[in-house]
Parts: structure tokens; sequence; C-alpha cells
């Protein structure tokens, strides 16, 4: 059973915690921006979201990686302010396109994940330990 072992354990929960850490660092980054207003739709901030993708290194064995980080899609929100000073020719002003509250869901999920995968090195490392101590 050559590739598998306590080695992989380490290597796979590592890259998961990676993966998770730009998931969280791309929420990070929309939710500073949510909010923002500029005076233009085209300069106006869009979420960003990391596109993961499995890696099999070894058969039987799959991991994950970051393969991109994309812009959305979504649409700035424009709204009529002609007293703001980023305000166009027309008073509007378009806001940042991102979902506060789906930015949070993402949050708390990546959160959960990342945790989870503390708690299988954690797990990993105890029985590794306990191996070693019997093998005295």
């Amino acid at each position: 059973m050559s590739g598998s072992g306590p080695m992989n354990v380490f290597d796979i929960a590592g890259r998961a915690m990676s993966a998770q850490l730009v998931r969280l660092n791309a929420t990070a980054s929309n939710m500073a921006n949510a909010g923002n207003v500029t005076g233009s739709e085209a300069e106006a901030y869009r979420a960003i979201k990391p596109v993961f993708q499995s890696v099999t290194d070894k058969p039987g064995v799959s991991t994950v990686k970051v393969a991109n980080v994309l812009t959305t899609d979504a649409k700035p929100t424009k709204r009529h302010d002609p007293n703001h000073p980023l305000a166009d020719q027309n008073g509007d002003v378009w806001e940042a396109a991102v979902d506060s509250s789906a930015e949070l869901v993402d949050m708390i999920e990546t959160a959960r994940m990342y945790q989870n995968n503390v708690q299988v090195l954690n797990t990993a490392k105890s029985l590794m330990l306990e191996t070693i101590r019997i093998g005295k």
C-alpha cells in the first residue's frame, strides 16, 4: 500500500487548508470592498471567487488546488446621489457588486472547513505519537 500513510494525511489536509485560505482571503477582499462607491459602472468593484481544481498526484489520492481567482460577473448597483463627490454627469454612483450576506455565509463555511482540516491534522499527529509511544 505504497503512497498511503500519515504523510499523505498531512499533505492532503495541508493542501485543503491552503485552498481554504485563498477562499478566505477572497471573501475578506469582497467584504472590504462591499459598499464602496465609484463614479462609473466599469470602475466598480466586483466580487472575486477562487476556482478549485481536483489534483490526483498518486492513484487513489486526490487533493485540491486553486486553479484561478476570477472576477464575478455580478452587476454593480446604480444609485442616484447627485451630491456625492464621485457622481457622474447624471448624478449617479455605482456601488460595489458584493452580496455581503452571501460573503458572510461563505466565510463561516470556509472557517469550518479549515477547522475540520486542523482537526484531521491533530488526530493524525496524536495517532502517530501514540504509535511511537507503543513502539518504544
